[in-house]
């Protein structure tokens, strides 16, 4: 039968919206783990290296999406250029797969120069979708965009909701973010920051003993250490590293040594300069690598002194919101 709502009544049209919602929200709509990830840098990264290299590295980060996401149930619903949208039946498989996803860009990233690797930001919601089993939509899914778009290079991070339908065994690996507020979304939204790297393995900041500077070390593969700050358009140092004796700052090199984060040995220094580096008193070549933990010591050409430090303890146990267990 063919509606004529021309000749419908203002009345029977609202009738007829509110049977049809009812008709979706029984057929289609269903609670789903919902994910998104996006290259970080994508747009410049294209404007530098060319459209032929930055399509190579959408590829990439769909590849290895797939590839890790389908052992545990998920699919990619649609693509965006530099971004991805995934779902999956349980906010567990999300994070697993993510997490595999991560590991698998990081190896990758290992053969690959500074510039060009992968490095993505993602984000993990719990909410209810329209879905035919193809099509993915709702509110929730725009949330999720959202929560993915607030998190820092390689970061994983989970809405309260989400953290509500994670098995224990994630929850005490997740920490608090301070909210934030998204287009969209009213008042600040409670994210989490999942440790996918086991961070609390490794040192989260490193001291300078000479001046008493003190650094947190960023979340990322590679870290390069340093005197240059970056200048005419030259890639700066994640750490940059000044004394007040000038003429003895001139020792440590522009780039002095990388660290390395590798997925089974932590943190591995790599000298990239053939100024003196040494770890624990030992001294390291420019073709070799020395592990770094918490407590170890390095000295660049006998001028500087740098001491990393532990991470404080992880784990959901230091969140100050509350989140409710998950219903039934």
């Amino acid at each position: 039968m063919k509606l004529d709502f021309d000749a419908m009544s203002l009345t029977e049209i609202i009738r007829l919206q509110t049977q049809l919602s009812q008709v979706l929200t029984r057929r289609f709509e269903k609670p789903l783990a919902l994910g998104f990830t996006d290259i970080v840098g994508s747009t410049a990264y294209f404007a530098r290296f060319g459209d032929k290299a930055g399509r190579a590295l959408q590829q990439l980060h769909h590849d290895l999406l797939g590839e890790s996401i389908q052992p545990f149930g998920g699919r990619i619903v649609d693509v965006a250029g530099d971004g991805a949208f995934t779902c999956f039946p349980d906010v567990e498989k999300a994070v697993g797969a993510f997490v595999v996803f991560l590991e698998r860009a990081s190896r990758e990233n290992e053969t690959r120069a500074r510039d060009h690797r992968l490095v993505v930001r993602l984000g993990v919601h719990f909410g209810p979708v329209l879905t035919d089993g193809v099509i993915v939509s709702g509110d929730a899914v725009n949330l999720c965009a959202r929560i993915a778009s607030t998190a820092e290079p390689d970061e994983l991070r989970l809405s309260a909701a989400a953290l509500r339908e994670a098995p224990h065994g994630m929850r005490v690996r997740v920490w608090p973010v301070p909210p934030v507020v998204v287009r969209g979304h009213e008042g600040p939204l409670v994210l989490f920051r999942f440790d996918w790297r086991d961070e609390h393995r490794l040192p989260g900041s490193v001291v300078v003993r000479e001046t008493g500077d003190s650094f947190v070390l960023p979340r990322q593969d590679l870290i390069s250490f340093g005197r240059l700050r970056g200048e005419e358009g030259m890639r700066a140092n994640d750490v940059v590293l000044s004394l007040r004796d000038k003429k003895l700052e001139q020792l440590v090199s522009r780039f002095h040594f990388e660290l390395r984060r590798k997925p089974k040995e932590g943190y591995v220094l790599r000298p990239v300069s053939r100024q003196p580096t040494e770890v624990d008193g030992r001294l390291v070549e420019t073709n070799q690598e020395a592990p770094i933990l918490a407590g170890s010591v390095v000295r660049l050409s006998k001028a500087v002194t740098l001491e990393f430090k532990a991470q404080p303890e992880a784990g959901f146990g230091n969140a100050s919101p509350t989140i409710e267990p998950k219903s039934g």
